[in-house]
């Protein structure tokens, strides 16, 4: 990917992951990104390909699991290990996964929700790890229409 990579935290206040995470994964396949979604478990990334398979009636979003083969043709790829098969350019990290390393990628999103004293905890961790890199990094949080206000 090449260049500073943007790293963002979006904090879940009023809104529930499985109401914004299909929202911001539309949103990076209209920037022609590949996305990666990592999640904590086995289990939850079942949970998420569900979802993005019901999330609306009147929309598709293209996306995988491993359990779905052929990761490397998702545009949208749910896992809970930290490859990158389809080559994403934004990966997002839900539920507290981790990454070693966000240099690959253009963007990495933490979302947390702000209401889990733990998850705030390690948000701040991500942060200020992602600083020491020398990320580029930016915090976000929803107003009450539900529209994203970039706070710091």
């Amino acid at each position: 990917m090449g260049g500073e990579t943007e790293v963002y935290f979006y904090h879940l206040e009023s809104r529930t992951l499985e109401h914004v995470l299909p929202a911001l994964l539309e949103r990076s396949l209209e920037r022609g990104w590949r996305a990666a979604v990592q999640a904590a478990s086995p289990e939850r990334v079942e949970a998420l390909n569900t979802l993005l398979w019901t999330y609306r009636d009147d929309s598709f979003l293209p996306h995988g699991a491993a359990s779905d083969g052929t990761p490397e043709l998702q545009p949208v790829y749910l896992t809970e290990g930290d490859a990158n098969p389809n080559d994403a350019a934004v990966r997002f990290l839900v539920d507290g996964a981790t990454l070693d390393d966000a240099a690959p990628y253009t963007r990495v999103v933490h979302i947390f929700d702000g209401h889990d004293d733990g998850a705030v905890a390690r948000a701040r961790a991500a942060w200020a790890a992602a600083k020491t890199q020398g990320h580029s990094v930016s915090y976000w949080q929803q107003d009450e229409e539900g529209r994203w206000q970039q706070k710091a």
